[in-house]
């Protein structure tokens, strides 16, 4: 099953917040998930399983960076793939 996540990281006491999340982007983006950043949040998509367990992962290794808040929105029905009997 492919899914969605709305994800919205908050780094904070940071001087300069686009390192941090650029980091976390990249990490995504280096197990093969699908990324589409936005300027409050980044739609990440992919494998169920894969996509948890890299969310979890990247809370870990943002946490370890400094304090942080990361907020996210999980969906199976977004984006729609047209295609699917269900979606039409």
């Amino acid at each position: 099953m492919i899914v969605s996540a709305q994800v919205s990281l908050y780094p904070l006491r940071q001087q300069d917040l686009t390192p941090f999340i650029d980091r976390t982007i990249r990490f995504f983006q280096e197990r093969g998930l699908q990324t589409d950043p936005g300027p409050m949040s980044t739609l990440v998509t992919g494998p169920v399983d894969l996509l948890f367990d890299a969310i979890k992962e990247a809370f870990k290794l943002a946490a370890k960076e400094g304090q942080m808040v990361l907020v996210v929105t999980y969906s199976n029905a977004c984006p729609v793939d047209w295609n699917e009997p269900n979606n039409a």
